[in-house]
């Protein structure tokens, strides 16, 4: 599957931006997605999750309460809603998309499919 993230942007504190992942080739709907970032000097990061039923949900401490992941199959895309955003934030998000992955796999960073990143940045 061949995935495009789009959405990034400067944004203020506290402002939210909506990414987007779509798929093409595949159908996105039979894949789990992670959406992962990674900022200038650190390891890049899973931060959200989501089976491909959409019954399982992963977030990472740091986004949990702010961020939202959530399937849109009709449009074979995955969205990734930030809200209250920090300067913290600021770095390359990427999605990515795996077959067979459960709630107890969902985080493993190894996944099949990679987009090409989109940056991020939340100014002060």
């Amino acid at each position: 599957v061949q995935l495009q993230a789009s959405g990034g942007g400067l944004v203020q504190a506290g402002g939210s931006l909506r990414l987007s992942c779509a798929a093409s080739g595949r159908t996105l709907s039979r894949y789990a997605v992670g959406w992962f970032r990674q900022a200038p000097g650190r390891e890049r990061e899973l931060i959200a999750a989501v089976t491909w039923s959409g019954g399982s949900i992963y977030y990472s401490d740091s986004v949990k309460g702010r961020f939202t992941i959530s399937r849109e199959n009709a449009k074979n895309t995955v969205h990734l809603q930030m809200n209250s955003l920090k300067p913290e934030d600021t770095a390359v998000y990427y999605c990515a998309a795996d077959l067979g992955r459960i709630a107890t796999t969902l985080t493993r960073p190894d996944y099949g499919s990679w987009g090409q990143g989109t940056q991020v940045t939340v100014s002060s």
